[in-house]
């Protein structure tokens, strides 16, 4: 990378700025707050574009993706395989080659124009009164920027229809909600004391089809969150931990059904407009689907994989399936420890829990919990957000100033390093919040108000 110094430089900017505005209790406005976002992740975008090196994938899987939307062949097969999501993103590679732009502008604009209308989101997120200083640390995320403007990787996308589905389906009012509540547990238990089980169930299917107050507002909100996540799915396949937290902070039983179907319609409707639309034989179809569903079991890039394979990138079923069964068990254990949770601290939680037992992670991936964590942090949030970041920026920075063979060697170290993260990212979960709390059931301000340990007694 040629530009390392001065993206080093500006990364490292963007953390002060977010800390000091903890610290002061800044409160900028939303032009102040979208002038420094994009500026910065402007400017790097025209420093990565015109750099010497470029991220592999980003050259050797989105580009073909692209080019084969304007050959009208399909990106899933077009580009052998490196395109392994539904065809919504190369649509928009295609029309910006076809209109001119160079492939090193044009892939990188896509995901920053994502991650610049990220930023309001994450202050939607956060809510009042602290929502502009919530805004304000995301648009200097140093993540955030690598990932956006730098790789070119389409993360953001998949944040910026995922998050504005929590918005919508949140609505007006309190921004803090209870995650599933206690007391219809309980109210189950009576029901089928008094009617039986078969009487329970027919009397909770009466409740949950029975329109209620405000039922036609609600499933407005309901359809436009439901495609809203659809559109993150068919960004890529992760956000699908989002949807728990999406369907929770809709009020009714109704509400939620609503979304979890809409929320497959476009996934749907891109797949099968295949053929009128990137030129995809009916044929062909299964072949696309098979490779979308593949995940290949590379492992040794993050956490105990990595030390597991001495840090090399490695094809290895056994641990790969070890690693998902470990993912589905834990994801399964932390949704029902944060199952009272506001939603978004059970999505956070989700998210980090993810983050530890995976074994195959790119430096990307973590930009998945950051809008969250950021909107509501906790005690150890920034420690988690610059670990994170210093380890990412290692990789994106300094390891590409090396040939192959220095390369490699340094990614075995910086792979089994990762190992180090691992705890601090348990930390950062919302520990504290487990149990959602009304703001007038506490006693003191809560760990979200907080930055590092370190400064934490000056910024409450």
């Amino acid at each position: 990378m040629d530009y390392a110094i001065l993206t080093g430089f500006v990364l490292v900017t963007g953390v002060v700025l977010a800390l000091v505005a903890q610290w002061k209790g800044w409160r900028p406005s939303l032009l102040v707050i979208l002038a420094v976002g994009i500026g910065f992740r402007v400017l790097i975008m025209t420093t990565s574009a015109i750099d010497t090196w470029q991220p592999v994938d980003f050259l050797n899987s989105f580009k073909p993706a692209g080019e084969a939307i304007l050959n009208r062949e399909d990106p899933v097969l077009g580009s052998k395989g490196g395109w392994h999501f539904l065809p919504t993103i190369p649509y928009v590679y295609g029309l910006l080659l076809w209109l001119g732009i160079p492939w090193e502008f044009a892939g990188r604009l896509v995901t920053v124009v994502a991650d610049i209308v990220l930023i309001p989101l994450v202050g939607k997120l956060a809510g009042s009164p602290r929502a502009s200083l919530r805004a304000f640390q995301y648009a200097c995320n140093p993540l955030a920027i690598l990932v956006a403007s730098v790789h070119g990787q389409v993360e953001p996308v998949a944040l910026v229809f995922g998050v504005a589905a929590f918005v919508v389906a949140r609505g007006p009012g309190n921004p803090e909600r209870q995650g599933m509540k206690s007391h219809l547990f309980s109210r189950a238990r009576q029901s089928v004391s008094a009617l039986g089980v078969r009487g329970a169930a027919q009397q909770a299917v009466h409740q949950a089809i029975t329109p209620g107050p405000g039922d036609r507002a609600n499933l407005r909100r309901a359809v436009l969150a439901g495609l809203l996540m659809g559109l993150a799915l068919c960004a890529k396949s992760w956000p699908i931990w989002l949807i728990p937290g999406m369907l929770l902070l809709l009020p009714t039983f109704r509400a939620r059904a609503v979304a979890f179907v809409a929320t497959g319609v476009l996934p749907v409707f891109f797949l099968v407009t295949l053929p009128i639309f990137a030129g995809t034989s009916i044929s062909q179809i299964p072949e696309v689907i098979r490779v979308i569903q593949d995940i290949r079991p590379i492992v040794g890039e993050w956490g105990y994989s990595a030390i597991l394979v001495g840090g090399d990138w490695t094809l290895h079923s056994g641990i790969a399936t070890f690693g998902t069964r470990l993912i589905y068990v834990t994801l399964l254990v932390v949704a029902f420890v944060w199952r009272r949770a506001d939603p978004v601290d059970l999505t956070t939680a989700l998210l980090l829990a993810f983050m530890v037992v995976t074994p195959r992670l790119g430096a990307q991936y973590l930009l998945w919990f950051m809008p969250f964590l950021i909107a509501r942090p906790t005690r150890f949030a920034w420690p988690a957000i610059i670990g994170t970041s210093l380890w990412a920026g290692y990789g994106y920075l300094y390891m590409t100033q090396f040939d192959s063979d220095t390369w490699w060697a340094l990614h075995s170290v910086w792979a089994q390093c990762s190992i180090v993260l691992l705890p601090i990212l348990v930390l950062a979960m919302p520990w504290d919040r487990r149990v959602f709390k009304a703001p007038a059931e506490r006693s003191h301000p809560t760990p979200r108000d907080t930055v590092p340990a370190s400064i934490a007694s000056t910024s409450s």
